[in-house]
């Protein structure tokens, strides 16, 4: 098992910058690749971006690339999101999620979400 918890959300004004955090713990080992989404109420869950857990190999969406980061800390068991030049249409919850080795291809594991708001 791996549990997943993110912080660091709140409520900022447009072209603001807010870092996220995503720490893990559990079975840690068996981590593969790391990322994060974001829904807004009304819209589908949107892939942000993500990174390999051991090589740091990241990738993002069009829509938030050159704004957003994204970095690990193996030691620490935590990826973090740093959001620079904050939008109103950034406003969502973020999720982190986990793919393993051996598993299937999919996002197996989820933290419970953490909300950003950004006012005009």
């Amino acid at each position: 098992q791996v549990q997943l918890v993110e912080s660091g959300g709140g409520l900022v004004q447009a072209g603001d910058s807010l870092r996220l955090s995503c720490a893990a713990s559990g079975r840690t080992f068996s981590v593969m690749l790391m990322g994060w989404f974001r829904q807004a109420p009304g819209k589908e869950r949107e892939f942000v971006g993500s990174i390999t857990w051991r090589g740091g190999l990241t990738n993002y969406a069009d829509s938030v690339k050159g704004r957003f980061t994204i970095s690990r800390d193996n030691t620490k068991n935590t990826m973090y999101l740093q959001m620079n030049s904050l939008k109103p249409e950034d406003t969502a919850v973020y999720s982190c999620a986990a793919k393993i080795f051996g598993g299937t291809d999919s996002w197996v594991y989820w933290g419970q979400g953490t909300q950003v708001t950004v006012s005009s």
